[in-house]
C-alpha cells in the first residue's frame, strides 16, 4: 500500500494581521473584521464572512487577496481598479458595474482617493480640466464640455485600464511572497472557509468584543490563528 503526502512548504509563510469587533467604532457601527493596515483607514469599513452575489468570497479575502498579495493600497480608486481586475480573474465575475458605480458616486463629483484628479483621468480629458475651481466644480465643466454619457463611458473606460496596468505588478508581487499566483483561486477558496467557520464557531457563538489574529498563508495549506485557536485548511487541488 502506497502512502501518499503532501510536499513540505520550502518558503516563509505570509502572515496576514486582523483584528475582529462585534462593533467598529467608525462611523459605521459594523460587525466585522479588518486587516490591521486599514484599521485607521476611514475609507475602509469592516466585513463579515458573507459572500455576496455570484461572488464564492467575502470583502476580506478580497482585501487580502486581490489588494494585499498584489501590493496594492486598499482604498485608492487605482487600487480597487487594479484588484478588481485580480477579482474578475479568479472568479469570473463582471466587474463593470463596480467600475460604473465609483464612476457615478465618486469620480464623475471630482471625488477621487489616492491621487490628484489630473492624474487619474486619461490624458486628453485631464487637458480639457478648467484650470480653477473645486474637483466638483471641474468635473461639472468637464462633463457639460464633452457631455455627461461620453464623460461616464470615458471613465469607465479607465478604470478597466487602470486595471489592466496592475497585472504584472500583481504577478510580481506573489513571486516575491513566494506564492503561485496561479492558486489565487484555490488560496481565496482556503482563506473563506477558515473565515467563515472562525465567524460562525468562535465570534458569534462565544459572543467575542473583540480579537486579534493573523492569517498564514503558505503555498500548501493556510490557517487562522487567533487567541490561541487555530483552524487549517489545505489548498484544493485543481482550483
Amino acid at each position: 500500500m502506497t502512502t501518499t503526502t503532501q510536499p513540505a512548504d520550502t518558503t516563509a509563510p505570509v502572515e496576514v494581521p486582523v483584528t475582529y469587533r462585534r462593533e467598529w467604532q467608525d462611523g459605521f457601527g459594523a460587525r466585522g473584521w479588518k486587516l490591521d493596515i486599514a484599521i485607521g483607514d476611514e475609507f475602509v469599513i469592516a466585513s463579515t464572512a458573507y459572500t455576496g452575489g455570484n461572488i464564492p468570497t467575502s470583502v476580506l479575502i478580497h482585501d487580502i487577496v486581490d489588494h494585499y498579495l498584489c501590493g496594492f493600497g486598499l482604498s485608492g480608486h487605482r487600487d480597487e481598479a487594479m484588484a478588481l481586475i485580480q477579482l474578475r480573474e479568479r472568479t469570473g465575475t463582471d466587474i463593470e458595474p463596480d467600475y460604473a458605480q465609483m464612476v457615478d458616486e465618486d469620480v464623475a463629483r471630482g471625488l477621487i482617493n489616492g491621487e490628484p484628479l489630473e492624474e487619474f483621468l486619461p490624458s486628453d480629458l485631464a487637458q480639457q480640466l478648467p484650470a480653477q475651481g473645486t474637483s466638483t466644480e471641474r468635473m461639472r465643466a468637464l462633463r457639460e464640455r464633452i457631455g455627461e454619457q461620453t464623460l461616464r463611458q470615458r471613465l469607465i473606460a479607465r478604470f478597466f485600464e487602470l486595471g489592466e496596468q496592475g497585472r504584472q505588478r500583481a504577478q510580481q508581487a506573489w513571486q516575491r511572497l513566494g506564492l503561485d499566483y496561479a492558486k489565487r483561486p484555490a488560496i481565496a477558496l482556503a482563506l473563506q472557509h477558515l473565515l467563515e467557520r472562525a465567524d460562525a464557531c468562535w465570534m458569534l457563538e462565544q459572543d467575542i468584543a473583540a480579537m486579534h489574529g493573523q492569517f498564514v498563508i503558505t503555498p500548501t495549506r493556510c490557517r487562522l490563528e487567533m487567541d490561541g485557536q487555530t483552524w487549517k485548511e489545505n489548498l484544493q487541488s485543481g482550483q
